[in-house]
Formats: C-alpha cells, structure tokens, sequence
C-alpha cells in the first residue's frame, strides 16, 4: 500500500523531461517510515521480503537500502527530510540514467559500458591479488640485504639538499651561565654531556645526538636566525656558530656536513631503502601469481588460446 501510494507522487517536468517525486505528499509516508525503521528493529529484522519504497522504470528503492544509512540520534523530523532527500536523490540518477541510455549514441554508450566493465574487473581483481601479497610478502629486512642494496644504488640517492650532523641548545635571552654552556657544548665529554643533561631544564631547545643527520631546511625551523640567505655561514664542517633573536640565543656545534649531489648517508635513506625493496617484492610477487594462476588454468583446461599453429 505504501509503495503504490509513493510511486504515484511522481510528477512530470515539461522542461527536462523527468519525474520527480512531490515532496510534500511524500514527507507524510516517509514520516511514518522513519518511525517503521528506528523504533521496530526487531520487526525489520524478521521480514525476508523486500519491501519496495519507490520504483522508477525496472529499478526499485527498497527499504533496507536506506534504513541503515539513517544517521543514528537523528530526529524524527531530521530523519524525514534525509529520506525524502535520498528518495529524490535517488529517483533523480536512475532517471537520468533512463534518459541517457535513450539519447547517448549507441557507440558512446558501447564504450562506457566497456569502461564500467574494466573498471569492475579492476576493482576485483586488484582487491583479489592484494590480499594474496599480503599474505605472502615478507617484510623483513635484514642488514645485509639494506647494505647490498645500497652499494649497488647509491649513485641514485643523491642529495637534494643540505644535510648536518651537529647538536645545538637554545638559551632563554637572560642565561647566566652561557660561557659555561658553551664550553661544555664545544668539547662534549661524557662529563660535560652529564652537566648539560643536568640543567636541560633551562634550555628552550636541545639536540646532543650529533650522529644524526638533519636537514638544513629543518634546522631553519628550528633554529630562526638561522635562514637560507645565511646557512652557508654557520653550517660548515667542526663550525661553532652563536645565533640570537629577541627571544633567544643559539648555540651550535656542526660535527660534519653533506652538501646538494653528495651520496646519502645510508642510515638517513634506510627507511626509502625499505619501502623500494617491500615494493619490488610485491611487484615480483604479483608477476609470480598472475603467471601460476595461467599456468594452472591451461592445466585444468580452463583457459585456450585459439588460432595457434
């Protein structure tokens, strides 16, 4: 009954040529609907039939399409007014969906349809030999296979910017003890790491791992007196370099520096090293399953190619 009463709401456009479903008869029945699906779930659940909400041509929107879509805490009349919106919505694509199989050209739709269908393969099939790598790579990685595998590509990891090893401590503007600091950052003995770590407190910022490699573009967000126009200054090899600004003061010790087209250090390209060899697994491994899973069609004869002397 309901369904009847809904399919006869639709009304012609004379403009477009389509039909749309008259909102305001239609919030009366999905009123009622709302309340059918939020308050007797139990009742739902019990239907085996599909229960049509509204049909346009060969194409029907049931109930169950819509009822777990409905938002949960929603009100009943925000409720209503999301099914009649997903009611017109829905009526909206399938007839112009009617219409376009009608008007297009027979060879524009051929080709959609050939679009549709590579997608669908697509989408299958891609999803199908993902799930089988998964369960057959490996992402372990040794040493060894990391150390190999950058001796042959290291020539491809050059740089493309500046990197520097150093360690570095910024001061509030009114630090007593600067001078000591500055001693203890220069010769860094385990006693003069041990003092430091002592008074971190007082820092604003510290870095004391100087077998780090750090790009100079991060090091300029760390440390901002320091910029592009004046890096080349302070960012040389065994340089100490003293930087304020009217916040702080900055003191740093630059161990070693890397320059733009130097090979990079293989512990700061590790992780790249990592992925391209996880990826090159997985390349070989769909090789690997698309070539059994031929072979072992031509075995049960479930595949033939004709035509061949």
């Amino acid at each position: 009954m309901l369904v009847a009463m809904i399919c006869t709401t639709l009304s012609y456009c004379y403009f477009c040529g389509m039909y749309f479903l008259d909102k305001k008869i239609i919030k009366l029945f999905c009123f009622g609907l709302v309340l059918s699906m939020t308050s007797c779930n139990s009742l739902f659940k019990e239907e085996t039939k599909k229960e049509a909400l509204a049909r346009v041509g060969d194409s029907y929107l049931y109930r169950e399409d819509i009822a777990t879509l409905i938002p949960t805490g929603m009100s009943k009349q925000d409720s209503t007014a999301f099914v009649v919106n997903y009611i017109n919505n829905w009526a909206s694509k399938e007839l112009l969906l009617e219409k376009s199989k009608i008007n297009l050209p027979e060879e524009k739709l051929a080709e959609y349809n050939r679009l549709v269908n590579n997608y669908r393969t697509d989408l299958y099939t891609r999803a199908y030999l993902e799930a089988l790598v998964q369960q057959a790579s490996d992402t372990l990685i040794t040493n060894s296979e990391l150390q190999g595998f950058y001796s042959l590509e290291k020539e491809n990891f050059k740089l493309t910017e500046k990197l520097v090893q150093l360690r570095f401590v910024a001061l509030p503007s009114q630090f007593l003890d600067q001078d000591v600091v500055e001693s203890k950052l220069k010769e860094f003995k385990p006693e003069d790491k041990a003092y430091l770590d002592s008074i971190a407190v007082q820092f604003k910022k510290l870095h004391f791992n100087d077998s780090i490699w750090v790009s100079a573009s991060r090091l300029i967000e760390e440390i901002p007196p320091l910029t592009s126009l004046n890096e080349e200054k302070y960012l040389k090899n065994s340089q100490f370099f003293e930087l304020r600004d009217s916040i702080g003061v900055y003191l740093g010790k630059v161990n070693k520096v890397l320059e733009i087209n130097d090979i990079a250090p293989i512990s700061y390209i590790t992780p790249d090293i990592k992925q391209i060899i996880i990826n090159r697994r997985r390349l070989s491994q769909l090789e690997k399953i698309e070539t059994e899973i031929i072979d072992e069609a031509i075995k049960k004869n479930e595949f033939e190619i004709y035509g061949k002397d």
